[in-house]
């Protein structure tokens, strides 16, 4: 029986969770795997910081080089975070020949290409499923479970701190920042929360989903990125109205070879399974030529849900070894990489606006949106918080993003339009 040596980089919150379960499950992971599973060395910032897991101080290091360079190890699980530093030690590694099990989607979505193909070159593995979702295996099943079929489209909510905080925000008709604060306060927000509300986090996970998914190269920068700070409780209350929810959706869709990807505020219908998707929780809702509709549900962070992940990887790293098959996991990408126009991205839209209340104005209005072709699915009029003001709120019947934009323009030349106040795509009324 050959025995695995590992070393692991992070003690944080996961880095605790995988030597937690490592020391509790190590009977049944031995039994699944064949093998021993040995922690080596643990590379930490803090040598003398008191640890929520029972460790070997032996084990701890500051010195990466006593991972990455130590010919005993075969293994180094990356659970530390950061990207550029990251992305020297781990290339470092894979030159000396060591596999890497990584939860890092900021590493993977920006360098994980580069980092594969390496890989491969060292018949290396390199697996990531807890990059995305945290404790839900979506990357696997993508690449195992459901490679046979062909993926046509992808719904997702991959961040749990903007779930936590539209779910406070509309069921208990709360404001952005108080909910914002209490999320960190809570520990389900960063100090620094700009990368979740800002919508990065939710589209480097939607970058490692469609690169999966459509067996094409999709980079960050292809991706469309919109946040939920400028969410109102208005907006919400609209929606609510209207039948819908809410939520910060990442969508990565083909249709006819070509590719949209983007994360963004959605509005659902309040019976889609991923409107009922509250709180922390994440879930990705997959389209399949033949398998049709599959949701994945489950907590997307978490010591050990994402521990779960990462661990899980590593005992298909072992498996690989023991039978022969290591660095065989990286495709080439089948296909070139196509992104769909504006012109071709095609959706309902919901569209808010203040106005002058005055005969003529809904006329003009509808003016502008007759000569673009966009027709409505639902009205709401009402008056304005303002003095002669009215508010109107639009669904419109499916439209490509391109009609959206050129609507939108014409209604700034209006002087009947004060401001547009909001817009929001609709989905998952198929």
């Amino acid at each position: 029986m050959k025995e695995i040596n590992v070393g692991l980089c992070g003690l944080g919150t996961v880095g605790t969770g995988v030597v937690k379960i490592l020391q509790d499950h190590g009977n049944e992971i031995k039994y699944k795997v064949g093998s021993e599973i040995t922690v080596k060395k643990v590379l930490v910032h803090d040598i003398n910081k008191k640890r929520d897991v029972v460790i070997d101080p032996e084990w701890l290091t500051t010195d990466p080089k006593e991972l990455v360079d130590n010919p005993e190890i075969d293994v180094i699980i990356e659970v530390m975070g950061g990207i550029e530093d990251t992305n020297l030690l781990m290339e470092r590694a894979l030159k000396n020949k060591k596999h890497i099990v990584t939860a890092n989607k900021d590493l993977m979505a920006v360098h994980g290409q580069q980092l594969l193909k390496l890989a491969k070159a060292n018949n290396c593995d390199i697996f990531y499923d807890a990059s995305v979702a945290g404790g839900i295996p979506i990357l696997r099943s993508l690449s195992d479970g459901l490679a046979s079929d062909k993926i046509q489209k992808i719904m997702g909510i991959v961040n749990g701190t903007t779930n936590y905080i539209l779910t406070k925000m509309t069921d208990d008709q709360l404001d952005f920042d108080p909910v914002l604060k209490e999320a960190q306060s809570l520990g389900f927000a960063e100090s620094d929360p700009t990368s979740d509300v800002g919508g990065l986090d939710a589209a480097r996970k939607m970058t490692l989903l469609a690169n999966l998914a459509f067996k094409m190269e999709i980079s960050l920068d292809d991706v469309d990125i919109s946040g939920i700070t400028d969410i109102s409780q208005e907006d919400i209350a609209f929606a609510t109205s209207l039948g819908y929810t809410i939520k910060l959706i990442g969508i990565a869709s083909i249709q006819d070879g070509k590719v949209e990807v983007s994360v963004e505020p959605t509005l659902l219908p309040q019976d889609h399974p991923l409107a009922m998707v509250k709180n922390e929780f994440n879930a990705v809702y997959v389209y399949g030529e033949a398998v049709g509709e599959t949701m994945f549900y489950g907590p997307g962070a978490g010591s050990l849900p994402t521990a779960t992940a990462v661990v899980s990887d590593l005992m298909e790293v072992i498996k690989n070894i023991n039978l022969g098959i290591s660095g065989n996991e990286y495709v080439t990408p089948q296909f070139e990489t196509q992104l769909k126009t504006n012109n071709e991205i095609f959706t309902k839209y919901f569209v808010r606006m203040e106005v002058d209340d005055e005969a003529g104005t809904f006329q003009k209005i509808t003016n502008i949106f007759s000569d673009e072709k966009v027709s409505f699915a639902k009205i709401l009029q009402l008056p304005g918080s303002k003095k002669e003001t009215a508010e109107i709120v639009m669904v419109t019947h499916q439209i490509s993003k391109q009609q959206l934009i050129n609507s939108l323009e014409n209604l700034k030349g209006l002087s009947v339009v004060n401001r547009i106040i909001s817009y929001y795509r609709v989905d998952g009324e198929e």
